[in-house]
């Protein structure tokens, strides 16, 4: 394994052991550890932290079980009347050594009051703040907290937590995975018709609800068509024009929509790889989702889309646990010719990865794209395997046995 390619493994197993999260299968009740809780409690001795992700990835859990490890603690939900009115008259006890506040972000000047609230908060008292759609996009603008906070994204399950954290191989928990989404709720259903109702119930709250917070109540029915479009065009490259023709609407306003369902952790996007950053920006990006249940395509779309969203994962992770600057991308040449993924650390590729279902043969452009990079590994993804083999400069990986060895 090349110096590159070890940055696609994990780091550690030692940040898992503390952590939990409910969970019931039809299997048997297990106890669900969250790769985040043991790393948020050490920086939550230091600095206020935001924990942000999307909406029902299990954030609200998560704040619960760390609640349970320290005396005192107050949970504080801005969508909860009674909370709310804590919330604003700041009437919480000032012994609670941590005090949650869920979806604060949906208070008017919540920044500038959380500024107040931290800096006259007892020394001893810890604050974590959770929520979804804007504290992401808060970490671009967030001067008022400077030096006041750290940041963490909570994704949906992977299968390096789930082979962790039960009997499951690999390859079950990938399978899961594909046939469920990474969503605790509809991965641990007992049927699969619970998860389906689950996950049209959740597409439509998020549209009634959440997107009406950025959007006019008219342009709803775009975006539902926007969002239908594309569920059925995971890992294409996408002509916001084409599409802009298609639901009769401006590509700056279908540009408006892509960012809002970003925003809402509802969609994700991988840009092309290129040294020249705004090249790169200019170029079409790729689309997923971070439900694979919401892809519409054949098992190659689901598994692509999944192994994008474990990929983010890995990427978040490194950067919010070692502040280390890490992207996601997609090569493609003039030719046209593509490499899936590339992740990379200060626009430098760490790690080549290309995802097939069953063919184990080495691209050529993959082959060419390693040799032009040494010191990045490259890594062709199988999802149906017979024996993982070294080709040159590429491994050929059981798909399923190389996301259990990510970091997160």
């Amino acid at each position: 394994m090349t110096d590159g390619a070890c940055y696609f493994y994990r780091l550690s197993s030692s940040y898992l052991e503390d952590s939990l999260d409910f969970i019931t299968s039809s299997w048997k009740i297990v106890v669900v550890k969250r790769a985040l809780i043991s790393l948020i409690q050490a920086d939550l001795a230091r600095k206020m932290v935001f924990l942000s992700g999307p909406r029902q990835a299990g954030k609200t859990t998560l704040a619960r079980e760390l609640a349970l490890s320290w005396p005192d603690a107050q949970l504080l939900n801005w969508d909860v009347a009674a909370d709310r009115r804590v919330i604003l008259d700041q009437s919480w006890s000032p012994a609670a050594r941590l005090v949650v506040f869920d979806e604060l972000h949906k208070m008017v000047n919540w920044k500038s009051w959380l500024k107040g609230v931290f800096d006259g908060r007892p020394p001893e008292q810890a604050l974590l703040v959770t929520g979804s759609a804007r504290l992401d996009t808060f970490r671009q603008s967030g001067e008022s907290l400077a030096g006041r906070y750290f940041s963490w994204r909570l994704h949906p399950l992977t299968v390096r937590e789930w082979v962790d954290v039960s009997a499951a191989t690999p390859e079950e928990a990938l399978r899961r995975i594909l046939e469920r989404g990474g969503f605790p709720e509809p991965f641990l259903a007992t049927e699969a018709a619970e998860a389906e109702r689950w996950r049209q119930l959740y597409l439509e709250g998020l549209i009634r609800d959440d997107i009406l917070e950025f959007s006019r109540i008219g342009e709803l029915r775009a975006m539902r068509l926007f969002v239908d479009l594309l569920r059925s065009r995971v890992g294409s490259t996408l002509s916001l024009a084409s599409m802009a023709r298609d639901l009769q609407v401006s590509p700056t306003t279908l540009g408006r929509y892509l960012e809002i369902l970003e925003a809402l952790h509802i969609v994700f996007t991988v840009r092309p790889f290129h040294r020249n950053i705004a090249r790169a920006l200019l170029k079409e990006p790729k689309v997923y989702f971070f439900d694979t249940g919401l892809v519409q395509g054949d098992e190659g779309a689901r598994f692509e889309n999944a192994c994008a969203g474990m990929l983010l994962r890995h990427a978040h992770f490194l950067q919010d646990s070692a502040g280390r600057d890490m992207s996601l991308r997609y090569v493609r040449d003039k030719e046209g010719r593509e490499i899936d993924f590339v992740l990379c650390e200060k626009g430098e590729p760490l790690g080549f990865a290309e995802c097939k279902l069953s063919d184990p043969a080495v691209p050529a452009y993959l082959a060419a794209t390693a040799a032009r990079f040494p010191a990045a590994g490259a890594s062709l993804l199988v999802r149906y395997l017979r024996q993982p083999e070294q080709r040159g400069r590429v491994s050929v990986e059981r798909a399923a046995d190389w996301l259990a060895r990510l970091a997160a």
